[in-house]
């Protein structure tokens, strides 16, 4: 069995930090891959200023060339919405029966996991690891997303935050301005 880490988010835009969350999962779950799978839309969060579904996916898609065993992935897209987690990863055990697939969530969605569609079943069925989102925190990584959308709002560089290729296509479309 191919043991495969599913990291979803919204990923608007992909970051460092998410990057970097990744590989330390894949590491430390003993992960022989990281698919990360970026959402249609979350039914807990609004769509306020979320990008297409093509562009978020894209910007993961180039951000994750160069990143062995760190997938970006669409297959949740092509789901029925909105996209529960249950659903996801029943379909992908029925599609991909050689892998085992471990869901991977901030500790921030591990407290109000009860809220979730079929909680009980996700964590009879699966392993569940739950990484940090707590300033302060070991391994704690302070970059958000809606820090970066508000910066390329007022501005301010975003170089050290996103990889090139995902800083060149937001200026390139003018994405978030």
């Amino acid at each position: 069995m191919i043991k495969t880490g599913i990291f979803g988010g919204s990923f608007n835009p992909i970051h460092n930090g998410h990057i970097s969350l990744a590989r330390q999962l894949k590491e430390k779950a003993g992960l022989d891959e990281v698919w990360l799978m970026v959402s249609p839309l979350n039914p807990l969060k609004h769509a306020d200023d979320l990008l297409s579904d093509e562009a978020r996916f894209e910007m993961a898609r180039r951000a994750l060339k160069n990143e062995e065993g760190i997938i970006a992935s669409d297959y949740e897209m092509h789901l029925p919405k909105p996209s529960y987690t249950w659903n996801t990863l029943q379909a992908l055990s029925k599609d991909y029966p050689d892998r085992e697939f471990v869901l991977m969530i901030g500790g921030d969605n591990w407290d109000h996991f009860d809220r979730w569609y079929r909680a009980e079943d996700i964590k009879t069925n699966y392993e569940i690891v739950v990484y940090t989102r707590t300033p302060g925190d070991p391994g704690f990584i302070d970059i958000s997303s809606t820090e970066i959308r508000q910066r390329i709002r007022e501005g301010k560089s975003i170089r050290k935050l996103v990889p090139r290729t995902v800083e060149a296509m937001i200026k390139k479309n003018g994405y978030y301005a």
